[in-house]
Parts: C-alpha cells; sequence; structure tokens
C-alpha cells in the first residue's frame, strides 16, 4: 500500500524518496571508496565502517526500490516469494547492522583501554573473522523466523500496510496462529539479537568512559572520547528508532505509525550515518580533501 494513500502528495512523497534513496547512496559510497582507496583509513575502525556503508545502501535498497518502481509503473504488487525474499534480507541486514556495531565498539574499547596492544590484538585475521561472524550469524538468526512465517496458511487480506514487506505488518495480516512466531520473536529477536549487543556495547562503554575519565589532562580526554563519538551517536539513534518501532506500547502499535518508525529506521538513520562520521571525524574529512584534490590535479 505505500507510504501514503493520499492522491495529492503521491508525486511529493516519490520525490522525497528519491532524494533521501540517492544522498544515502551516494554518502555512503562516498564514504566506502574513501575507506577503500585512502592508505591512513585502512585501521580496524575504518574497515568496520566500510561494512557499515555496505549495509545501508543494500538495506536501503531492498526497501525502497519497490517504493520508486511502483510510483512509476503503478504496480504495487509484489509476488509472495519476492516478498518472502525481501522480509528475510532486511530482517538479516538489521540484525547485522546491531552486530556490526558491537563489533566496533570492542574496537573502541581495545583503543581507548588497551591502546599498546591495540595492533597487536585488532589484526587483520581477528578483524576478518569479527566482519565474517557479524554477516553469518545475521542471517541465519532470521531463518527460524521464515520458516515460522512459511507455516502460515491463512491472511485475512492480500494488502500490506507498509511499503515493504516486513515481519510485523506480515503476522497482523495472518489469521494463522501466530504464537509459535511471537515467541521466536521474543526469545531470539529480542533477547539474543538486541539486547545481547546492547549489553555488550554498553559494558564496552562502561569501560570506555571509565578509562577516560582517569585520565588526568583535560585534551587527553576530549581527544579519548573524541575517538568513539562517532560510533556511540550512530548506536544511539539506531538503538532509540528500533525501541520506538519495536517496544511501544500495544495501545500505541498501530500499522501507519510503525510504517513512521519504520521509514525512519530504513531512511533516516542511513542518510546520517555517513555524515556523522564525516563531519566528527578529521581522519575523514582529510581523505576526503585528499582525493578531491588527485582529482583536480
Amino acid at each position: 500500500m505505500g507510504i501514503s494513500e493520499a492522491p495529492d502528495i503521491q508525486a511529493l512523497v516519490f520525490i522525497s524518496v528519491l532524494i533521501i534513496y540517492l544522498i544515502t547512496v551516494s554518502g555512503n559510497m562516498t564514504l566506502l571508496l574513501l575507506v577503500c582507496l585512502e592508505p591512513q583509513l585502512h585501521t580496524p575502525m575504518y574497515f568496520f565502517l566500510g561494512n557499515l556503508s555496505f549495509l545501508d545502501v543494500f538495506c536501503l535498497t531492498i526497501t525502497l526500490h519497490k517504493i520508486l518502481l511502483s510510483y512509476m509503473s503503478g504496480d504495487k504488487t509484489v509476488s509472495f516469494t519476492n516478498c518472502m525474499s525481501q522480509m528475510y534480507i532486511f530482517s538479516s541486514l538489521t540484525c547485522n547492522e546491531l552486530l556490526i556495531l558491537t563489533a566496533m565498539s570492542y574496537d573502541r574499547y581495545v583503543a581507548i583501554c588497551n591502546p599498546l596492544h591495540y595492533h597487536m590484538i585488532m589484526n587483520n585475521g581477528i578483524c576478518l573473522a569479527l566482519a565474517a561472524s557479524c554477516w553469518a550469524l545475521g542471517f541465519m538468526e532470521v531463518v527460524p523466523h521464515m520458516l515460522a512465517i512459511s507455516r502460515f496458511s491463512c491472511y485475512k487480506s492480500n494488502e500490506i500496510n507498509h511499503y515493504f514487506c516486513d515481519i510485523l505488518p506480515i503476522m497482523k495480516l495472518s489469521c494463522s496462529d501466530t504464537t509459535l512466531l511471537r515467541m521466536i520473536i521474543f526469545i531470539e529477536g529480542l533477547l539474543l539479537v538486541s539486547f545481547t549487543p546492547f549489553l555488550l556495547t554498553f559494558i564496552s562503554y562502561v569501560f570506555i568512559i571509565a578509562t577516560i575519565l582517569r585520565i588526568r589532562s583535560s585534551s587527553g580526554r576530549r581527544k579519548a572520547f573524541y575517538t568513539c563519538s562517532s560510533h556511540l551517536t550512530v548506536v544511539i539513534i539506531l538503538y532509540l528508532s528500533l525501541v520506538c518501532q519495536y517496544l511501544r506500547p500495544s495501545s500505541t502499535d498501530t500499522l501507519d505509525s510503525n510504517k513512521v518508525f519504520s521509514l525512519f529506521n530504513t531512511a533516516a538513520v542511513p542518510v546520517l550515518n555517513p555524515f556523522i562520521y564525516s563531519l566528527k571525524n578529521k581522519d575523514v574529512k582529510t581523505a576526503a580533501r585528499k582525493q578531491l584534490k588527485s582529482l583536480t590535479i
């Protein structure tokens, strides 16, 4: 059914979505290219940041491409197979993003709390293993959800009140027993995929803040906090958006409000990420100026 069915704002919705998509893709791809091309950004933190940028582009393309196509063609239909595929990929990428951010929090913990052994601990092998584990766990974790949904044999309607195939709208649309899926979402989705990464990130920052407070000079404390401020900002924004989307009181949990929070999570957060890391990071700004200078020569 898209973002809005109001006929007088369809053009505005299309233009807004297109602008958001283009800004997100260009911003994240620029950041990803800088990480790949600039030797000074070949560090563990920027390696994980490159993964995060790729995730944002992939996730936004999966969720918004159907809106753009439907506004151009007028066809809002989606096959059952494509709907299940979109649901699986989007859910997996969301899990991947939480896990990648957790790996980045561990990287910041080692950099600030154990700086003398940083390069020994966060070597190339460890970084590759952490990233591969995040991707593998993200795509494996959603499998039980999809198996539970595949058992649904009855739906109240074939109209999905959303702008892409998400688990909650599909679950509310089903007239089959959703008890098993709700249990899986609570036990595996909430506790393992959301709470565990949050707890690990929180513990990392408890140690980080404790270490920063022990630094005697104010300039040293500012420098230490500056190294993790971008990551902390992204973590806070992402978790707040997920809490608003999935942990709201049932009295306020409507499909229309869920679309609003989902749009912020899938569109606004990926737009903000490259700007947060660029504006709050001297290395990224220096690398960007260097690459621009080399292009103009």
